[in-house]
């Protein structure tokens, strides 16, 4: 276990599971901050973005409480870490096929609704349970993780990447898709972590520990 560390801020915009990301983050020896004030972000050494909903409430809270902003000076201007977990991840994109708001464009990519019709027999959405994550390349996100490796996923978008060399993870659901991609200071997991048990709580770990401001 770590020691209890500050300058961790979860973003509260209205939409999502704060309380099990700050439960877990807890279970492995940090303090975190939740927080829907712009001036805490602008203090925080590492960001994370959870998010349950529709992208472009999503995008239309963070803008009108100042946080869009406060996000991006952070990310691109002082390169502080953020993570995004699920709907969170989709934010960090170019947009959703969701809705017609921009994301905040961190990664060259978009996230699109799972389309099963071409299939004989269409799996049902959203995508929810426990999966297996495909490595596509070496990430400290995911160091020394525990053996059996799996996550656990609720969505009905994914992302799709510009650059490949972006995608950290794919899993498969019908088709693979990029489950978790990374860029530099920016993170983004389409699974909960906060839901992943010992899986979710070493990534959370890595997070804090492998990616310095």
């Amino acid at each position: 276990m770590s020691e209890e560390k500050n300058g961790i801020v979860i973003v509260d915009y209205g939409m999502g599971n704060l309380g099990s990301v700050k439960n877990m983050f807890k279970k492995i020896g940090y303090e975190t901050v939740v927080s829907s004030n712009p001036s805490d972000v602008i203090d925080a050494e590492k960001i994370v973005l959870p998010g349950v909903g529709a992208f472009d409430e999503a995008v239309k809270n963070l803008r009108s409480r100042g946080l869009f902003e406060a996000i991006e000076r952070r990310v691109l201007d002082d390169g502080v870490p953020i993570l995004g977990i699920c709907l969170g991840m989709q934010l960090l994109t170019r947009g959703s096929e969701e809705g017609r708001m921009e994301g905040f464009g961190f990664v060259d990519a978009y996230a699109k609704r799972f389309d099963f019709s071409q299939m004989q027999d269409p799996l049902p959405i959203p995508h929810m349970g426990w999966n297996i994550l495909h490595h596509q390349r070496e990430t400290p996100l995911f160091s020394h993780m525990p053996p059996h490796e799996r996550f656990y996923f609720v969505h009905s978008y994914a992302v799709e990447c510009e650059d490949m060399g972006d995608v950290l993870t794919t899993t498969s659901y019908g088709y693979e898709f990029v489950s978790s991609f990374g860029r530099g200071n920016v993170v983004g997991c389409q699974f909960h972590p906060e839901k992943s048990h010992r899986f979710g709580m070493r990534l959370l770990e890595n997070f804090v520990e492998e990616y310095p401001c």
